[in-house]
C-alpha cells in the first residue's frame, strides 16, 4: 500500500491489469466468495468451523453482513476527485488508511506453519495497515510485535481473572512496543457455537493459541508444582484463570495499568459509550464479535450511528460483517473512526500465507478507493456529511 507500493491505493488493479499484458493473471482470489471457498479447501474441517461459525443459528452473524446492503452512498460529481486521501490521525499516529485487522485468536493456526501471528504482523508491516493481536496467541506477544517493523499495533486483552496476570499482560504489551491495550468485553465466557460443540473443538482447550501465558511469569507462578511442560495442567491452569465479568467499577483499575490508550471493544448501547466516555476509555470498539457471541442481536452496523453520537468526538473503532471495500466505506460514512476486517484477512493468510494477507488488504483499499473516486468523495471528510449515505 502507500507505505511499500506507493501512489493511490486504487492502483492495485493497475498492476493487475498491467500483469495481465504478460500473461499473469492473480493467483489469489478477487472475491470474497471464492476467498472463503478456497480458504475451505486449505483449512482442516475443525479449524474452519471456528473461524467460519458463529453463534446459535448464526443469524446475527449473517445480518452483520446483510446489513450493509441496506445503506447506499449518494455519488457527488465534479468534485475533483482525482486523488483521495483516505489518511487519519488515531492516538496521535498518522495511519495512511483507516483499516485495521481485528483480532483474531487462532488467527496463528490459519497458516501453513502455524505461525499466522507473525505472518500477520509482516503483512502489517508491509501494507501498513495496524494489527490487533489477540491475546490467544501461537507466538508471544513480544515476537508478534518486533515483526511489525515501524506499523503501530494494539494488543487485544481478555482480561483474566487474576488482576496480577492482567497487570503483567498489559506491561509487556506496552514494553513491547504495542500502541493502545483493546480490552473485549464480551468474551469472558465463550457463547454457544454449534459448529464447534458438533465437532466437540475449543482450541484453546486442546492447547493451542496459549503462548502469552505460558511465557508470562504471573501465569507460570500460577502452575505451582505442575511444570510447564505439562499440557494438561497449563490447559487446566488457563481454563480456570481465563475469564473476567468486567463491571464499571473495573474501570479506573484498567486505567491505571498503562499510559497507553484504553479502547473498550463491544459497545454497542449509547448509554455504555457515554460511560466509558466518562470513565477515561480513550476510544469505543462497536462490534458484536463478528457475531460469535451472542445470537439474536442488532447487526453492528446498525448500532454504529448511535454509538458514533453517543462518543461525541471519542474515536470509534468498528468491525463486523466487513467483507468488501464497499463495507468499509459505508461504515466511515456512518462515522467510524477506523474499521477492522477479520475473517477476510484470516481467510486470505489459509490461502497465501503473508502474502494473501497482503493480498486481501490493498484489495479492500483499492476498491474502497476506487469507490470515493468514482462516487465523487475526495476525504473521509467528505464522506461524513450529511447526506452522504442513505438507506436504500
Amino acid at each position: 500500500m502507500q507505505a511499500e507500493f506507493g501512489g493511490q491505493f486504487g492502483d492495485y488493479q493497475n498492476e493487475i491489469y498491467f500483469n495481465g499484458l504478460f500473461g499473469v493473471l492473480p493467483d489469489l482470489p478477487m472475491t470474497y466468495g471464492e476467498l472463503e471457498a478456497r480458504a475451505a479447501a486449505a483449512l482442516p474441517a475443525s479449524l474452519l468451523s471456528y473461524v467460519a461459525g458463529g453463534a446459535g443459528d448464526e443469524f446475527t452473524q449473517r445480518a452483520n453482513v446483510s446489513a450493509f446492503e441496506r445503506w447506499g452512498l449518494v455519488p457527488r460529481m465534479m468534485v475533483g476527485a482525482a486523488l483521495r486521501d483516505l489518511s487519519v490521525d488515531l492516538f496521535g499516529l498518522r495511519l495512511p488508511s483507516p483499516l485495521f485487522m481485528a483480532p483474531v485468536g487462532v488467527i496463528g493456526l490459519c497458516a501453513q506453519d502455524g505461525h499466522g501471528d507473525l505472518a500477520t504482523a509482516r503483512a502489517a508491516r508491509r501494507s501498513a495497515v495496524p494489527m490487533v493481536a489477540s491475546t490467544l496467541s501461537v507466538d508471544p506477544l513480544e515476537q508478534v510485535a518486533g515483526e511489525l517493523g515501524d506499523t503501530p499495533g494494539f494488543f487485544q486483552l481478555y482480561t483474566p481473572k487474576d488482576r496480577a496476570l492482567a497487570e503483567s499482560l498489559v506491561h509487556r504489551a506496552e514494553k513491547a512496543g504495542f500502541k493502545g491495550i483493546v480490552v473485549t468485553l464480551d468474551t469472558w465466557v465463550t457463547g454457544w457455537r454449534p459448529r464447534d460443540l458438533a465437532a466437540s473443538n475449543f482450541p484453546q482447550l486442546r492447547g493451542h493459541c496459549l503462548a502469552n501465558y505460558t511465557s508470562d511469569p504471573v501465569f507460570r507462578a500460577r502452575l505451582a508444582k505442575a511444570p510447564e511442560e505439562d499440557p494438561r495442567a497449563v490447559v487446566l491452569e488457563w481454563a480456570g484463570v481465563f475469564g473476567h465479568p468486567l463491571t464499571w467499577d473495573d474501570l479506573p483499575w484498567l486505567r491505571s495499568l498503562t499510559d497507553l490508550p484504553i479502547i473498550l471493544k463491544g459497545l454497542c448501547h449509547p448509554e455504555d459509550v457515554r460511560r466509558a466516555r466518562d470513565g477515561g476509555a480513550d476510544a469505543v470498539y462497536c462490534s458484536n464479535h463478528g457475531g460469535r457471541q451472542a445470537n439474536g442481536g442488532l447487526a453492528a452496523l446498525d448500532a454504529l450511528p448511535a454509538v458514533v453520537e453517543a462518543a461525541d468526538g471519542l474515536p470509534v473503532l468498528f468491525d463486523s460483517g466487513v467483507r468488501t471495500g464497499a463495507d468499509v466505506v459505508k461504515a466511515l460514512a456512518l462515522g467510524a473512526t477506523a474499521v477492522g476486517v477479520g475473517r477476510p484477512y484470516a481467510y486470505g493468510l489459509a490461502v497465501g500465507g503473508e502474502d494473501g494477507v497482503v493480498h486481501v488488504l490493498r484489495s479492500l483499499l483499492a476498491e474502497a478507493d476506487l469507490i470515493m473516486a468514482v462516487d465523487g468523495y475526495p476525504t473521509l471528510a467528505d464522506l461524513r456529511v450529511e447526506g452522504a449515505i442513505r438507506r436504500n
